[in-house]
């Protein structure tokens, strides 16, 4: 996927947790060779060509557009799988990839799961007694520093997406026009319980602008968000502060 992937896992019985540490690695493998638009041979690639349909493709492509649409209903189109009129559902497809990662090894067994796609982590369970996973969020106008620390204390689930221009340039694409988003923003954190919609919801903020992204973020549900403009301005969600430290 173009990114780099970690893991942070406790507890578990040490073999059982190894095996599924291999199945969990090997389902992002092959989800990259699913769905990527790189590779001519790809599921996505010949499914967007005409030369599959979807049911002929794997189960989990059928479930990521079916999530997609929903992304792209709760949005009001701000977020989409489609690019210039072919299929690329690749906005959400990390996400739901490293989610699915995590959920593998506490299913497993293992007490507390982290794990890290290129800056967006799903955390479950917790690291230790009384300790709970904690996240940094990146501060796009101070390399190396920080604009926030997330804490899951008091929750069993929660991740952490960030959408910006800070890491890969203008990438983010404004579905109506096809082109890259022009916005007041530099970055848009989400906080949500799961990753695949966290990852979407701050991709459709960003897209959509600091005053309209963050009246839409304060409208779901189990998401909180922090924004940060280009003008080095900095607005959350209201109930951002429970989940700060």
């Amino acid at each position: 996927m173009g990114t780099v992937f970690s893991f942070d896992v406790r507890g578990g019985d040490p073999p059982t947790v190894r095996a599924a540490l291999d199945e969990a690695v090997a389902g992002l493998h092959r989800a990259d060779a699913v769905f990527s638009t790189y590779r001519e041979d790809s599921q996505l690639s010949r499914l967007a060509r005409g030369e599959l349909t979807v049911a002929e493709c794997d189960p989990e492509v059928a479930e990521v557009l079916e999530l997609g649409a929903e992304a792209e209903r709760i949005s009001g189109g701000w977020f989409s799988t489609t690019c210039q009129g072919r299929l690329d559902p690749t906005g959400i497809v990390k996400g739901w990839a490293v989610e699915r990662a995590a959920r593998t090894l506490a299913a497993a067994g293992a007490s507390g799961v982290s794990v890290n796609g290129g800056g967006d982590v799903q955390l479950l369970g917790v690291p230790g007694a009384a300790r709970p996973w904690r996240v940094g969020v990146a501060d796009p106008l101070r390399p190396g520093g920080l604009a926030a620390v997330i804490t899951a204390a008091g929750t069993a689930e929660l991740a952490v997406a960030t959408s910006g221009t800070a890491e890969r340039g203008a990438h983010i694409v404004d579905p109506r026009t096809g082109r890259p988003a022009m916005t007041d923003l530099l970055a848009v954190t989400v906080v949500a319980p799961r990753l695949t919609w966290a990852d979407c919801w701050a991709t459709a903020a960003f897209a959509m602008g600091a005053r309209q992204g963050l009246a839409w973020l304060e409208s779901l549900p189990e998401a909180e968000a922090l924004l940060i403009t280009a003008g080095d301005e900095v607005r959350c969600t209201k109930g951002l502060a429970s989940r700060l430290g």
